[in-house]
């Protein structure tokens, strides 16, 4: 044990200052491409997370040039870091991919393989670009969720049919629930919009036949599983 603490002192002390604000200061260079990047490929994001990915590589980059070569560091910090836990609320696979992105690039900076390290991230942010750009992957229609609120009179299997049909909705009745002691029902459809239709003008002609009865139109169809 006491000729592997010496051993790893050594190691520190072998590490070069020059070689290690080198490392730094590409580690920070190319996280805040990567975080311009993620900034301009997402309508909506934060603060906070732009931040993470700025620093995220200098910081894999510290680690990697602390463990060097040495196995037991390597199981130390292992174990040091299997005790953190995250508590933000979890982002959608973009955000997971950028994170591994910048975790590739900091291990890039920490091996020295600075070259390989400005490749892959200058080829990925175009990637990314090139892929917002072209909308890769998006809808032509809509995903929402529609939820609407209706008297027990009305039935809820057929009650907006006849309005879906007029502005050539698809809709899928996802969950109905009984509202103020059975006298309401809570109706939920998923439901996919055409380009040309006119949300204000469905949402008049829905209220019209539930009796001005509250209803909600959820635009992220990531909450489908919020319902």
């Amino acid at each position: 044990m006491i000729d592997s603490i010496f051993q790893s002192n050594a190691s520190i002390a072998d590490l070069s200052f020059t070689d290690a604000l080198l490392t730094f200061a590409i580690a920070i260079v190319l996280g805040g491409v990567i975080s311009w990047t993620y900034m301009r490929t997402q309508t909506a994001y934060s603060q906070s997370f732009t931040l993470t990915m700025m620093v995220l590589p200098t910081i894999v980059a510290i680690i990697i040039l602390l463990i060097g070569s040495n196995i037991a560091r390597a199981f130390s910090l292992a174990g040091a870091f299997s005790i953190i836990r995250f508590r933000s609320a979890p982002g959608d696979s973009k955000d997971i991919s950028y994170v591994l992105f910048a975790m590739a690039a900091g291990l890039g900076c920490g091996v020295g393989a600075y070259g390989y390290a400005a490749l892959f991230t200058i080829c990925l942010c175009v990637l990314m670009l090139v892929l917002k750009a072209v909308k890769f992957g998006a809808r032509r229609e809509s995903m929402k969720l529609l939820k609407v609120t209706i008297p027990e009179s009305l039935g809820y299997e057929e009650a907006f049919d006849e309005i879906f049909k007029v502005f050539g909705v698809d809709y899928e009745l996802k969950k109905v629930r009984t509202a103020e002691l059975g006298s309401l029902y809570e109706v939920v459809y998923a439901i996919k919009l055409p380009p040309s239709v006119n949300q204000k003008e469905l949402l008049d002609a829905v209220r019209t036949r539930n009796g001005n009865l509250d209803i909600t139109l959820t635009m992220n169809p990531a909450m489908q599983e919020s319902y």
